[in-house]
């Protein structure tokens, strides 16, 4: 490869994990207030392989070829004019673009300086590139979204993925009650992490065990057995529902206003500033980070693959083999 190519996985189609391909691209240079990052790591998220096959942000992107991805952890290497936040050689990470491409399935990507934050300094680049998406939607709908306050009762679905267990941790960190549902296995786990009650969702239904909800942060959605639908009937009267993965259906929304509960519709934004509050909560050992394995940037159909078999504990990550250990 030349100074001006790098490597990147891309899909010349929709389809499985098999159309995902290492590829030499042109290596993008930054703009007036962007940095060009060199990646270290790149998380993966459901909305990449959603993506991948057709659904989740394809309609934004339009046709392939494109590559994926969103979160990223790595080091500035060179910034474009405007930029005083940042320098060369900074450690950093963020989730760029969201929910327009960021390619970050790649070796370098570019974007906006205060799109990205400086990197948690406990955190390798794989566990710090499995933090931004995840973290962000957990935060902004926990915090910025539902204003979860101490003492209310917090039910987190799925809590034992990606965004589930920073949910959990965040929901804790402000001092409510948490009740999340995840299978058996993850019961200890999600209790080391705050969770003060955690209900099998393989052998109970969560509204046959619990009630009095004040925030319901969906992570599931009406798709997979009526979760959404379901969450209204553990919700206090006034409370809310945060749906994260499939919106608010009029369905949806009817029965919540029937319900006499609140429901809305969600989507995670880029964050730098929320960015540096996460990583102060980690570095003060506020936050745990959970990765359960890493591939190489020429496995990220493996990766896809694992993913989507499901129940997935914390994050998968690419690696591009930059750094000690990297893959």
């Amino acid at each position: 490869m030349s100074a001006d190519t790098m490597r990147a996985v891309v899909q010349d189609t929709f389809g499985g994990p098999e159309a995902l391909r290492v590829a030499e691209v042109t290596r993008p240079v930054p703009l007036p207030t962007e940095v060009l990052v060199r990646v270290h790591a790149a998380g993966i998220n459901p909305v990449d392989w959603k993506t991948r096959g057709g659904s989740g942000m394809a309609g934004l992107l339009g046709e392939p070829p494109f590559t994926l991805g969103w979160d990223v952890s790595g080091v500035v290497e060179e910034v474009g004019f405007g930029v005083t936040t940042l320098k060369a050689g900074d450690e950093v990470y963020g989730m760029p673009w969201f929910p327009r491409a960021a390619n970050a399935y790649a070796e370098y990507v570019t974007a906006p300086a205060r799109q990205f934050a400086r990197k948690p300094a406990t955190l390798d680049h794989v566990h710090a590139a499995a933090v931004p998406l995840a973290a962000l939607t957990a935060w902004q709908a926990v915090v910025d979204t539902a204003r979860v306050r101490a003492g209310q009762r917090v039910l987190v679905t799925a809590a034992a993925g990606g965004v589930g267990h920073f949910a959990v941790q965040f929901a804790r960190h402000l001092g409510a009650h948490v009740v999340a549902t995840a299978g058996a296995a993850r019961h200890p786990w999600l209790k080391e992490l705050g969770a003060d009650e955690v209900i099998d969702y393989t052998s109970t239904r969560f509204e046959d065990a619990t009630a009095g909800i004040d925030v319901v942060i969906d992570l599931v959605g009406d798709d997979h057995d009526l979760t959404g639908t379901r969450s209204l009937k553990v919700l206090r009267p006034g409370g809310l529902l945060v749906a994260v993965p499939a919106g608010v259906s009029p369905e949806l929304a009817a029965a919540a206003e029937a319900a006499g509960v609140r429901v809305t519709p969600f989507l995670v934004e880029p964050d730098g500033a929320a960015l540096t509050t996460i990583a102060a909560l980690i570095d003060a050992g506020e936050v745990a980070v959970e990765v359960e394995r890493a591939f190489p940037l020429e496995q990220a159909g493996a990766a896809h693959a694992r993913g989507e078999a499901g129940r997935t504990r914390g994050k998968l990550v690419l690696t591009t083999g930059v750094g000690p250990g990297a893959n």
